[in-house]
């Protein structure tokens, strides 16, 4: 059951970290998030998401290997997912790969509630630590 707690958060944590890719790519963050980045003031704001994203991708794969980790990594990414799929739709009126993104965001965050369940009920952490 550890593996299988161990997978889904590291699953969930390259979800989070894989953006980090538009800290050296204005292009790459208009093709996912469907928004042009017009002007420096939203490509510095752009970018800085983009930092703050791999920052909460590693230390949710960190916590992934690191069991003293998990209940940061968990509380982080819970916070991280389901906050922008709150602002998503409490915003509404988003383009198609903001919603794209929010869907994204809510199935890691299952799957994160999966390895959340594991390791409470079926010992996934504590069966290492």
């Amino acid at each position: 059951m550890k593996i299988l707690s161990t997978c889904l958060i590291v699953i969930a944590g390259v979800i989070n970290f894989l953006p980090v890719a538009g800290v050296l790519s204005p292009l790459r963050m208009q093709a996912l998030y469907g928004v042009a980045i017009e002007g420096p003031n939203l490509e510095i704001l752009m970018r800085h998401r983009a930092v703050l994203l791999g920052i909460v991708g590693a230390l949710m794969l960190f916590s992934a290997f690191h069991l003293p980790l998990r209940p940061v990594g968990y509380a982080v990414g819970f916070i991280n997912m389901l906050s922008f799929a709150l602002v998503v739709w409490v915003v509404g009126d988003a383009n198609p790969e903001l919603r794209r993104v929010a869907v994204i965001d809510l199935v890691a965050s299952f799957l994160l509630l999966g390895a959340l369940l594991i390791d409470h009920f079926g010992g996934g952490a504590r069966a290492g630590a």
